[in-house]
C-alpha cells in the first residue's frame, strides 16, 4: 500500500510549518498506520525544529505524541488491529532481538528509531510505526488529552518504576510545566510526600490541587538550605542550570537527583558530595512499551489527565509561538483538521 500523507513541515531551522505532502511508500510487514486525531506539541519538537540537537532533517514533520485509530496493518503485526485507538510517542521502532529489547529495556536498543528523527511524525493526517510502539488506550482515557502522556508523561513516570520509588518516599519535582505537572500527579497517586519546586509561587494553589503537599521557591537558597537531607528522589524537569549543590544537599542518604530535562550545561559535582550519604545522579528518557502501558492504566485508574491548551492542526505556527512564549499551561494538543 502506497499513498500520499498530508502534513505540516518546516523546511529550515526556525522555519514556519507549511502544508506538505509526501509519498508514504509500502506499509512494512510489522508496521501500522495510524490516522491521527490529536497530536501533542512537546518542547522537543521545538528543539528539533531549530536543529538544537544537530540531528534534524528537512523538510521536518514533527509530532511525537500522536493519538488516533489504526487504519492499516502489515501482515506480521501482532497485539493491535485496525480500529484500535492507540498512541505513539518518541520511539517508533526497535530491533526486538538485542539484549536490551529482550530484557524489556527497548529504550536502550542501539537501533532505536525516533518518531521524528530521520522520518516524518504526527503533525500529519497519518503516521506509521512498528506495532510494538503503538500502545492501546485503556477505557476511560480522554483521547484529546492522552497524546502528551506518550512523551512528557512516560518521561516522568518511568523513573518511579526504574528507581523503585516507594509510597513512603519523599519526592521533590523541579519545574512545574509540561513534565512537572504530570510528575506531581504521579508522585501523589503513588503515595509519596510531594514537594513542588517552582519559580512562580502564584501557582501554589494550583500545584497543591495537582498533588503537591508543599511548594518551595526554587530560587530561594535559604528555603533550599532548610530542606537538607529530606528527599529520597528529586526529579528535575528543567532544561536550565540550577544550584545543583543545594539540591544534592537536600537529598536523604541513598537519595537520587534524577534528570529528565535536557540541560545542556555540564553539572559540576565533587565526588565527596555523592560519597557522603551514597547519593547519586541519574537520568532516563521515555520508557519501554510495557511501562507506557502501565502508565496509561495508572492514569485511567487514578483519573490523571494532562492539563492542555487546544489548537487545530492548521494553527500549528500559532501553537509553536505560544510554546516559545513559555506561557503554556501545561501542554499543547493539536486536533487534526486536514
Amino acid at each position: 500500500m502506497s499513498e500520499k500523507i498530508k502534513a505540516f513541515a518546516a523546511h529550515e531551522p526556525k522555519g514556519k510549518f507549511e502544508p506538505f505532502e509526501f509519498e508514504a511508500g509500502e506499509l512494512g510487514k510489522e508496521e501500522v498506520e495510524i490516522k491521527v486525531a490529536f497530536s501533542g506539541v512537546c518542547h522537543s519538537d521545538l528543539s528539533m525544529l531549530n536543529n538544537e540537537w544537530r540531528m534534524t532533517e528537512y523538510p521536518f514533520v514533527g509530532g511525537h505524541e500522536a493519538v488516533g485509530q489504526i487504519t492499516a496493518v502489515g501482515e506480521n503485526v501482532k497485539q493491535v488491529k485496525v480500529g484500535d485507538t492507540v498512541g505513539l510517542g518518541w520511539n517508533a521502532e526497535t530491533c526486538g532481538h538485542c539484549e536490551n529489547c529482550l530484557s524489556g529495556f527497548q529504550i536502550n536498543c542501539p537501533k532505536l528509531v525516533g518518531t521524528i528523527v530521520g522520518r516524518h511524525g504526527g503533525f500529519a493526517d497519518k503516521v506509521r510505526c512498528h506495532w510494538q510502539w503503538a500502545i492501546k488506550l485503556p477505557n476511560g482515557l480522554d483521547a484529546s488529552k492522552a497524546g502528551p502522556l506518550f512523551c512528557g508523561g512516560i518521561t516522568v513516570f518511568n523513573p518511579f518504576v526504574q528507581l523503585d520509588i516507594k509510597p513512603t518516599d519523599r519526592v521533590g519535582v523541579i519545574g512545574i510545566g509540561g513534565l512537572g505537572h504530570l510528575a506531581l500527579q504521579f508522585a501523589d497517586k503513588w503515595g509519596c510526600e510531594v514537594t513542588a519546586f517552582t519559580s512562580d509561587l502564584s501557582k501554589t494553589d494550583e500545584l497543591k490541587n495537582l498533588g503537591a503537599d508543599y511548594v518551595v521557591n526554587s530560587r530561594d537558597s535559604g528555603e533550599l538550605k532548610k530542606l537538607r537531607g529530606r528527599f529520597d528522589l528529586i526529579l528535575s524537569t528543567v532544561n536550565v542550570a540550577l544550584e545543583w549543590n543545594r539540591y544534592l544537599e537536600a537529598l536523604a542518604p541513598k537519595g537520587k537527583l534524577h534528570l529528565v530535562g535536557a540541560t545542556l550545561e555540564p553539572i559540576p559535582v565533587v565526588s565527596f558530595q555523592l560519597m557522603g550519604g551514597q547519593k547519586s545522579i541519574s537520568s532516563t528518557a521515555t520508557g519501554s512499551p510495557t511501562v507506557v502501558a502501565k502508565m496509561l492504566e495508572f492514569c485511567a485508574r487514578h483519573n490523571i489527565e494532562t492539563v492542555t491548551e487546544n489548537y487545530k492542526m492548521s494553527q500549528i505556527n500559532q501553537a509553536f509561538a505560544h510554546l516559545e512564549s513559555g506561557k503554556v499551561r501545561y501542554r499543547i494538543v493539536l486536533e487534526n483538521d486536514f
